[in-house]
Formats: structure tokens, C-alpha cells, sequence
């Protein structure tokens, strides 16, 4: 499994996003090594009971948008898990297109350090989240197996 490639194909529409961004509605629009760009519409049908985006929303973005970020740095046969996240709102969301802005800002050998700036149409910084991931090594299989149910 060739992760950055994965993620290529994500935004070419090869292959389908993961349940949660169908579920969300957000899209892989950009990839390199080291850095992702997500893009979703928000509406509505997202909001809190204030009636604005639910601020889970703009994290479930930024952390998609960091952990495919972190992804594209890995070997095939790594995986990664989050260990940390960290979001600061900056201003209320109604309806918008927003862009989260991944990017690598150090990687060791087992953590890594990421940054994302979720922006709205207009290009207004929104959100600013960071992400510390920690890899797992030595796993070759698409998806970790949950210990003692089989699944």
C-alpha cells in the first residue's frame, strides 16, 4: 500500500475518500509529500443549536486534513494513530466553502508534528489546528485488527 499514490488517487476519484469524509462531504482537492489540502461545503444541515458549523465538524477537517498529510510521509508498511490534537476557532461558520491546509512540520522516527489552517471562501483563516501523530511500524494491513473480537 502505497500511501502518497493512495491519496493521488483519492483526488483524481480512482478510488472513493474513507466512510467519514462521504458521510462529511469533504474531498482530497490537493496532495504532495508532507502537505494535503481538504475542501468541503458547510451548511446547514451541520450546524450547532447556536446555528452555527458544530465545531466538531471543523476538527473531523483538520484532522483529516493532517492525518492524510502525515499519511504520505510513510512507508508502505507504517501506519500512523493520532495521539494529540489541538484546535483553536477563530471565527463562527453559517454556510461556506472551507479549506483545510495540512502540513508536515517535523517528522522523528515513531512521532510526528502537523499544522492546519482551515480557511472560508473568502480566504479567512477560520481555524488553526495541531495534530501530534505517532507511527506504527511493521503493519502491512490496510486497517488494524481490534484485538479480542476478530475484527
Amino acid at each position: 500500500m502505497n500511501h502518497l499514490e493512495n491519496l493521488k488517487k483519492m483526488v483524481t476519484g480512482e478510488i472513493p475518500g474513507p466512510p467519514v469524509a462521504q458521510l462529511l462531504g469533504f474531498k482530497v482537492v490537493e496532495v504532495e509529500e508532507g502537505r494535503v489540502v481538504i475542501e468541503m461545503e458547510a451548511s446547514e444541515r451541520l450546524h450547532n443549536p447556536m446555528g452555527t458549523l458544530h465545531g466538531g465538524i471543523l476538527c473531523d477537517i483538520a484532522d483529516a486534513a493532517m492525518g492524510y498529510t502525515f499519511a504520505s510521509t510513510l512507508a508502505d508498511d507504517e501506519l500512523f494513530t493520532t495521539v494529540e490534537i489541538k484546535l483553536n476557532f477563530l471565527k463562527p461558520i453559517f454556510d461556506s466553502k472551507l479549506r483545510a491546509e495540512g502540513k508536515l512540520i517535523k517528522k522523528g522516527t515513531t512521532v510526528g508534528l502537523l499544522e492546519c489552517h482551515v480557511y472560508d471562501e473568502k480566504g479567512s483563516l477560520v481555524a488553526h489546528s495541531t495534530s501530534t501523530c505517532m507511527i506504527l511500524k511493521g503493519n502491512a494491513e490496510p486497517k488494524r485488527v481490534e484485538r479480542g473480537n476478530g475484527k
